[in-house]
């Protein structure tokens, strides 16, 4: 079969080179903070370094040695041990999910507090929907005390769904209290691992301590981890897009290099979320060359040989609007064409500080159709169809032709969401907004969406284990 599919490529082999030459000289030369006495003084025992005032620089070779080290591909499975994603070989994946604050409900997109439920109701409702191969943690718990937030949200995340788990801690000290949880629940967590954790360091340049111990954590549970980092371009990395793209990109490479002084052959995804500052609103936001720095990103990615973990092209718009449908639309098509393998996050708006189930079902829609895209066409005798056209002739139709019999059901795109009205039709059902079609294909969602048959369970057990912690 001759399958044409489109690729998006954006820098040669030269520019990857220059690009990388510059990442090593502010490894060599500036070097990066790291927070952590416990994880700076292992960097120098193991790699017979110095440090100054908590600086460390890595030199050329300790950086390539850890490109060299770092597995290629990552296997995940589901919480019943099933395999379901190659990470690093396989095409774009998506997930749902951010630690958002508010949540917008699917009635009249108002906004209240993220509650317990609503994590609840999000995970499943993602969990139903097949173009999200992993549910992150999708928001922060308010209607509990803060201290106990990420543990009930921990707990509904792995009760609601059986697929593999993105899972964001708010609270640094909470980590190893959810990891105890889950091996309470789960069993061992790192021979067939369903949990991704995801860290980020602060920019410029710091490796924290908390996100570095909690690496530390994780990986010596046989944990693969997210390694990625959040620019706020004119304000924490250069305006350009080279100088973000260098600063970011020397960042995760210090997490690679402490990633593997950890443990050689840890399993890590590198990324990043290349936000722009507005110093006129003092609000982040994507820009379009946000999407080329992502892209950029994966091929640097491809280019070591490590799996790349993208934006999603979330955090804009204010709900489910159009907004936020041109900046998913761009990110979707834009990395799907290109060489990532994990977008974790989609569902968020307003900054990232809210979340709407609206929005998981529409960018499913546009996952939907990026992928028909992505997947190309066949390119041979049958499907160019020579024979159809001389038999048929001009001026005739081809609806009764072979082609058009086997293909019809699926040779087109078809809307889970938005009926194909005609004007006459559209008219006769009210003339409704589409907006108003998405909140209720939304609402009808996730009125059908279930909990796993061992839910119950798992709550009974997690809301044991959070008492005794409580107590």
């Amino acid at each position: 079969m001759n399958n044409v599919r489109p690729r998006l490529t954006l820098m040669s082999e030269e520019q990857i080179q220059e690009a990388h030459r510059n990442v090593l000289r502010v490894l060599s030369e500036t070097g990066v903070r790291v927070d952590s006495p416990s994880i700076l003084q292992m960097l120098e025992l193991k790699l017979g370094l110095k440090s100054q005032d908590r600086i460390i620089k890595f030199p050329p070779e300790i950086v390539e040695d850890a490109i060299k080290s770092a597995p290629k591909t990552i296997d995940v499975y589901d919480r019943r041990g099933e395999h379901r994603l190659k990470l690093g070989e396989d095409r774009l994946r998506f997930g749902v999910g951010v630690t958002a604050l508010f949540y917008q409900n699917p009635f009249d997109e108002t906004l209240d507090i993220f509650k317990r439920e609503n994590f609840r109701d999000l995970v499943r409702l993602g969990s139903s929907l097949k173009h999200y191969d992993v549910i992150s943690t999708v928001g922060i718990v308010r209607d509990v005390s803060e201290e106990l937030g990420d543990l009930y949200g921990s707990l509904e995340h792995i009760a609601n769904t059986t697929k593999p788990l993105v899972l964001l801690v708010s609270d640094e000290h909470k980590f190893p209290d959810v990891m105890q949880m889950f091996e309470m629940l789960h069993g061992d967590l790192g021979s067939k691992p369903f949990i991704i954790p995801y860290f980020n360091p602060v920019s410029p340049l710091v490796m924290n301590a908390g996100t570095v111990d909690k690496m530390k954590t994780a990986i010596e549970r046989g944990l693969p981890i997210i390694f990625s980092n959040y620019s706020m371009a004119g304000a924490s990395t250069p305006l350009t897009p080279a100088g973000t793209l260098t600063l970011l990109m020397a960042e995760l490479l210090a997490g690679l290099v402490i990633s593997q002084t950890i443990k050689k052959g840890a399993q890590i995804l590198l990324g990043m979320l290349p936000v722009y500052f507005d110093m006129r609103t003092m609000l982040n936001f994507y820009d379009p060359q946000s999407i080329l720095i992502s892209v950029a990103c994966s091929e640097m990615m491809k280019h070591y040989g490590i799996p790349h973990c993208s934006t999603s092209g979330s955090g804009t718009g204010w709900g489910m609007d159009l907004i936020a449908a041109d900046t998913y639309w761009m990110n979707t098509l834009a990395l799907l064409l290109s060489n990532g393998h994990l977008a974790p996050f989609i569902g968020d708006s307003l900054g990232s500080k809210s979340i709407a189930p609206t929005t998981f079902v529409h960018c499913h829609e546009i996952i939907d159709q990026a992928l028909r895209i992505h997947n190309g066409f066949q390119l041979d005798d049958v499907n160019s169809a020579v024979s159809e056209i001389f038999k048929v002739g001009p001026g005739k139709s081809f609806l009764n032709q072979p082609s058009t019999l086997k293909n019809y059901k699926n040779g087109y795109y078809v809307s889970g969401v938005y009926p194909r009205y005609s004007m006459e039709k559209w008219l006769e059902a009210g003339a409704p907004p589409a907006r108003q079609v998405l909140r209720q294909k939304t609402q009808d969602l996730m009125a059908s969406a279930t909990a796993p048959e061992d839910y119950d369970e798992f709550i009974g057990k997690g809301e044991e284990f959070i008492r005794k912690h409580q107590s």
